[in-house]
């Protein structure tokens, strides 16, 4: 998302927006919204095993991207201004949005309106709000990716947390931004080497295999990290041992699908500046064709066919979310002019040696 990229380090362009990046969001966000529709329709065993593909690496690869983009991040006036109006003020303004449309779509009038409980997709904003706060000590610490690997485990066997903020992904997401910290130009450089592109087709085919193997074996609610083993009914061990395997099969397909991902400006580069829209705004369209009964009246969507097209209607419609216009007439709520609320004589003085 674009939220994602305020503030972020140096480009390799000098100052201009890395084509990479943007080419990586967009065909995330594509994967994102695609997943989120085939929430819609009868699940059979070959969509849940690319529902499990997909989860296993789309999210933890956004994530790495922000974890990479937020290295500079020092907390400077000029920054905390920018997540306040690049995050917070979003965070905010969909919360409540998509509370009112749950309320009077889904005729639920007593659903809660509460900042404190993100609803749906807006668990990302909060997560991300609190990971780039926390950005200067994971950058103080000697072992950061250990210590946030020890943060998620502790989180996935300890039940309880409750929903605020959505502590549990927050946590359990950790090490994936973490990750993204560590990381340098050169990591995302040696990923474009033909070799680990051709090493990324059989270990794609693998992953899907044993996805569709593991399809009706394995509890979905592991990958979307909401809930302790506990709360899954799972004994504690297993989340220790989920967590070092789901990071790790999460890193191995991330650098997979980066390794394809064009490094070059494309007719698509250009949307990924705009994946905050299409994040935000898709939901309103899943969770209105959901709460219509879409599937349930038009039964034929439930057929590979049908499934298909669906996915095909879902990234055409998130590609035009992420288009300018869209991103124009979205800005005053997700890169709104904040100076009216800072004071204008916040000099930032460089530090004193």
């Amino acid at each position: 998302m674009e939220a994602a990229t305020q503030d972020s380090g140096p480009s390799s362009h000098g100052g201009t927006r890395d084509a990479f990046f943007d080419n990586a969001k967009y065909l995330l966000i594509v994967l994102v919204a695609v997943a989120h529709a085939w929430e819609l329709v009868e699940t059979s065993r070959a969509t849940r095993a690319l529902y499990v593909l997909v989860y296993t690496f789309h999210m933890p690869a956004f994530i790495i991207i922000s974890g990479y983009l937020s290295r500079s991040f020092t907390a400077r006036p000029h920054q905390i201004r920018r997540l306040v109006g690049g995050i917070v003020v979003p965070y905010v303004v969909f919360e409540t949005a998509y509370s009112v449309f749950k309320r009077y779509a889904d005729d639920a009038p007593d659903h809660p309106i509460s900042l404190l409980d993100p609803w749906l997709l807006t668990w990302f904003l909060a997560a991300l709000f609190i990971w780039r706060l926390t950005t200067p000590l994971w950058q103080q610490l000697r072992h950061p990716l250990a210590v946030a690997l020890t943060v998620a485990v502790l989180a996935s066997v300890t039940p309880g947390f409750g929903d605020d903020l959505n502590l549990q992904r927050v946590l359990q997401f950790l090490p994936f931004f973490v990750l993204g910290l560590c990381l340098k130009a050169e990591h995302f450089q040696l990923l474009g080497r033909r070799e680990i592109r051709l090493l990324a087709i059989p270990l794609f085919v693998g992953a899907l295999a044993f996805a569709y193997w593991a399809s009706t074996r394995l509890r979905t609610e592991w990958f979307f990290r909401r809930s302790s083993a506990q709360e899954i009914g799972e004994p504690w061990w297993t989340g220790v041992v989920m967590t070092f395997a789901l990071f790790g099969c999460s890193v191995l397909l991330t650098a997979a699908f980066l390794s394809w991902v064009p490094r070059r400006r494309t007719w698509f580069t250009v949307l990924g500046a705009g994946t905050i829209c299409g994040y935000l705004l898709h939901g309103f369209l899943t969770k209105g064709a959901e709460y219509a009964g879409v599937a349930d009246t038009y039964t034929w969507l439930n057929d590979p066919a049908g499934k298909v097209l669906l996915s095909v209607i879902t990234a055409v419609a998130v590609t035009v979310l992420c288009t300018p216009p869209v991103r124009r007439h979205l800005r005053p709520v997700t890169e709104p002019d904040l100076s009216w609320a800072f004071r204008s004589n916040l000099a930032e003085r460089p530090a004193k040696g």
